[in-house]
């Protein structure tokens, strides 16, 4: 049976017509050539989104990815689910993002940057980074608890998370279930990190410009990976390989 597969224009590297009489085999070559290079596009928009500060330029890489992959879907070749695509990369950014600041704080928290900018942010949001920085023996946070949650997450959680959204992006078995196991992760530390910091609110809040309401709006934006729980949950699981 000969399926209709894509062509490739060789000097734009768009999809062209469907052509027939190449078989599966080219039809599977194609989508997968369409696949890496969508996969292109989007994994650089992902690494500069996930600097943080260049968040804003690496939107329209992701995107421009995202238009490739619907393109060459549009087009009949055989990629990756779109909500798959999106959950994987979502994931792996929430991933970064969340460990840069972190990371930062526990191994480079000496640092003029660190010292300048940090400081700042605490006296402005969250008195944590301003309250006896520097002063603990592992420098950086002295808020209570702080340091723990940063160890378990930038050491265990986070790089459990990355792994996973990797193999799940790749369709493997192991990856929707560690993907999962992750995203309820995400769950707990959400739930425990909100209750540590209420429990110490006069350090953390006390005296700053946008005390409580400040750091609900920049922190409601990390309970994205729970929008991914009802999908891993619903989602036919016999498209995932093992």
């Amino acid at each position: 049976m000969n399926l209709p597969i894509v062509t490739r224009n060789r000097k734009s590297g768009t999809p062209g017509p469907p052509s027939t009489g190449h078989g599966l085999d080219g039809h599977e070559e194609a989508s997968r050539a369409a696949q890496r290079e969508a996969d292109r596009w989007l994994i650089a928009g992902t690494a500069v989104m996930g600097t943080l500060v260049l968040g804003f330029v690496g939107l329209p890489i992701f995107l421009r990815g995202l238009y490739l992959q619907r393109k060459a879907t549009l087009a009949g070749l055989s990629t990756r689910p779109i909500m798959v695509t999106l959950i994987g990369y979502l994931v792996i950014l929430d991933a970064f993002l969340n460990s840069i600041g972190w990371t930062l704080d526990v191994l480079a928290s000496h640092t003029l940057l660190n010292r300048v900018f940090f400081t700042a942010w605490g006296n402005f949001v969250d008195n944590g980074y301003f309250w006896h920085y520097n002063e603990m023996w592992i420098g950086g946070s002295a808020a209570p608890g702080e340091k723990g949650w940063e160890i378990a997450c930038i050491f265990v959680v986070f790089p459990m998370r990355i792994a996973a959204a990797i193999a799940f992006l790749q369709m493997k078995r192991w990856g929707h279930q560690w993907l999962t196991v992750t995203c309820w992760f995400g769950v707990v530390i959400w739930v425990g990190y909100i209750v540590n910091m209420t429990m110490y609110a006069d350090i953390r809040y006390e005296a700053t410009v946008v005390p409580v309401f400040g750091w609900w709006l920049f922190d409601i934006f990390y309970i994205t990976p729970f929008l991914a729980i009802p999908y891993l949950h619903t989602v036919n699981r016999e498209i995932f390989s093992d």
